[in-house]
């Protein structure tokens, strides 16, 4: 889950509520990991769910994804929709890189409301949910667009689902992010990833203490020698094409330079000098789903401007140089494809989702 508006990092509303406050003297990091679980299935009548949850139909029309480019669980989300072709079955409402106290809001849109839902605040979504809703507003949030509440913001699951139940609705040659027979391997390594690398670099950036930060760096970098290791006899996480595994490992890695380095004290290296993630990294930036749905400004101006007591002046960096990222990677000599047989690319990004060329390498 991000990090959030209300709540700061999704953890108690009280202790996390005004924007900057992200470290807390002392304290390591300690993600909120509770979200709203319920589910779009395709069999409501049939799903597995947690204690509590609902089961929603998937309808194609009905729902809208509201990710924020700038975040990086957000990302995911924008991913997996377009390698799968859901943009006619799921609408896509953009919120903007930086927030307040209260919520993230829709302030790329030209009047500052989502066009479908009507919202000025996600938050708004929210507490049409859950009025006294008491956990920080989170992005990815899906919304059901009849009623303007959301369903839910369990984006691990997310991704899952919209892989694995909107199979209907998904393009001709869409990927099969999760292969069956890879499962029993795959899910483990990207609990590692999860635990290791994506939260690992913000266990570093709010760790409260030098003692935190010390043992949240051992175990980051840690991590990151693993996947170099592992990425240097294999192309992708789990073999010769792209998985789920390798989007949630990319959406940390395209920030590690421009961000993560310098903002989180992830400093002990630049992702550009390991030479196996930065060529994987490249591999994945190129291929169409990817690094087409990157925004590095919108990235930089979250980090940089909403972290006020990591980064007081709210001073947003020009650097690095960005063209390095569609350079040849190189990773071809391992063999494989990004996409199995049967499977192909993601056709060109539609008009009123590309990111402004300002903000990618990627011509286009």
């Amino acid at each position: 889950m991000s990090e959030t508006a209300a709540g700061g990092t999704g953890q108690d509303h009280e202790k996390y509520s005004t924007v900057g406050s992200y470290v807390h003297e002392g304290e390591e990091y300690d993600r909120d990991t509770t979200y709203i679980e319920d589910r779009i299935v395709a069999d409501p009548a049939h799903a597995e769910l947690s204690p509590g949850a609902q089961a929603w139909p998937v309808e194609p029309g009905r729902y809208r994804l509201v990710p924020a480019r700038a975040c990086p669980w957000a990302n995911r989300t924008l991913i997996v929709r377009r390698l799968l072709g859901l943009e006619d079955a799921l609408s896509l409402g953009l919120a903007g890189p930086t927030h307040d106290s209260r919520s993230w809001q829709f302030d790329l849109d030209p009047d500052g409301r989502d066009p479908v839902l009507g919202t000025q605040r996600l938050q708004e979504n929210y507490f049409t949910w859950f009025p006294d809703y008491p956990r920080g507003i989170t992005v990815p949030a899906v919304v059901d667009v009849p009623t303007g509440q959301v369903v839910t913001n369990d984006f691990p699951q997310m991704t899952e689902d919209f892989a694995t139940q909107w199979g209907p609705y998904q393009r001709e040659g869409a990927p099969d992010l999760w292969p069956a027979e890879l499962l029993d391997e795959m899910r483990p390594v990207m609990r590692r990833i999860y635990t290791e690398v994506n939260n690992g670099v913000y266990r570093c950036g709010f760790a409260g203490s030098q003692e935190a930060y010390d043992a949240a760096y051992d175990r980051l970098w840690a991590g990151l020698d693993w996947l170099e290791e592992r990425l240097a006899t294999r192309r992708y996480l789990m073999g010769e094409h792209i998985t789920e595994a390798d989007v949630r490992l990319f959406t940390t890695l395209v920030r590690f330079d421009p961000v993560y380095v310098s903002h989180f004290k992830a400093s002990r290296n630049k992702l550009v000098e390991m030479p196996n993630l930065w060529g994987y990294a490249r591999d994945l930036f190129q291929t169409p789903g990817f690094g087409d749905t990157v925004d590095f400004q919108q990235i930089k101006e979250h980090y940089f401007v909403v972290h006020r007591d990591i980064n007081p002046s709210g001073i947003v960096p020009l650097g690095p140089d960005l063209s390095t990222w569609t350079t040849p990677h190189g990773r071809e000599s391992l063999g494989g494809s990004p996409f199995a047989p049967g499977a192909t690319a993601p056709g060109p990004v539609r008009p009123e989702e590309r990111v402004p060329a300002a903000h990618t390498p990627l011509a286009g």
